[in-house]
């Protein structure tokens, strides 16, 4: 979710939902450790929170999750399944997948460093490097460097021919490889992540695995959040309108205004609340239009809001 689920993304998200984990899109230890900006900022709102992270220097990823730890994130995750060609050019992502042992020995040196859980994300396999025992072999010197549990994209990557959109779409799902996985090592945490559209989906696969990832399906429908706490997490607290989600977002938007933030950074992320409903279309062409106006502020929000039939949104 690289340049998607940054601290404004996030803060919406946790608006809908109070025990979905959050994670922060893939950072590189060479941003956090040389990079202008602050690169861990996030409010405190966001909790529970994992910082997910790009690199394959072990020492480099130690020293980011003590400072990781220190800022107050809850979890670390290396990222081992990002295709990307600029995460390829700097040797992460999904390509480390072809070096079990340094990523292995990347995951130790963060768990000498944190005591928080440091845990990875990956693909079920890379280009012709795509067999069970593959897997297996990488999922091994994890358990062994300490990995506290496991993400599994159920793709394989095409590192080369294939864009990160293609690789999100062509190469075939295979969930049943995770569930074997997890036959297979019923002591690791074992998530599953890859085309899942749906809670009545994500309940089938908890059947067979400790958690379900969600990734730009929450981003282009993120209501889809709202019914998480009292689906997956019997909590029955009551569930807040589409409108009303908009409304609590608007003291965040004001606070950042204040804070020099451009509106349409946050409000790029809303834009999916209303998908499927009438007044959707209208709700987002206003916000597209107006929220990169000097001075744009939550009036614009607001006006757009007002385009969107309120007594549909909260019966539907």
């Amino acid at each position: 979710m690289l340049d998607w689920t940054d601290r404004h993304c996030r803060y919406f998200h946790r608006l809908m939902s109070r025990h979905a984990q959050l994670y922060t899109e893939m950072v590189t230890t060479g941003a956090i450790l040389h990079g202008k900006g602050d690169y861990l900022a996030f409010s405190p709102e966001e909790h529970p929170l994992v910082l997910q992270l790009g690199g394959s220097d072990p020492a480099a990823l130690a020293r980011c999750a003590v400072l990781a730890e220190q800022r107050g994130y809850d979890e670390l995750n290396l990222n081992v399944g990002c295709p990307s060609d600029r995460v390829q050019n700097g040797m992460f992502g999904a390509c480390l997948m072809a070096e079990p042992a340094l990523v292995a020995e990347c995951v130790a040196a963060m768990k000498a460093e944190v005591a928080i859980p440091v845990t990875v994300k990956t693909r079920i396999g890379i280009d012709e490097q795509d067999s069970y025992g593959f897997l297996c072999t990488l999922v091994e010197r994890l358990i062994e460097a300490g990995t506290d549990s496991l993400i599994v994209h159920a793709r394989k990557a095409w590192l080369k021919g294939l864009s990160p959109r293609e690789n999100r779409e062509i190469p075939p799902l295979d969930y049943e490889r995770v569930y074997r996985l997890k036959r297979d090592y019923p002591g690791l945490t074992i998530a599953i992540n890859g085309g899942i559209k749906s809670l009545d989906e994500a309940r089938v696969h908890l059947e067979h695995l400790d958690g379900v990832m969600l990734g730009r399906e929450v981003y282009q429908n993120p209501y889809l959040l709202a019914e998480v706490d009292a689906a997956l997490f019997n909590d029955g607290r009551e569930v807040p309108s589409r409108h009303q989600v908009i409304r609590n977002l608007l003291p965040y938007i004001e606070r950042e205004l204040g804070r020099g933030t451009y509106l349409g950074n946050i409000t790029r992320h809303t834009l999916g609340i209303f998908q499927g409903l009438p007044g959707a279309r209208a709700w987002r062409r206003h916000l597209s239009e107006n929220a990169h106006r000097p001075g744009a502020g939550t009036e614009v929000v607001e006006a757009a809001l007002a385009k969107v039939p309120e007594a549909v949104v909260d019966y539907s």
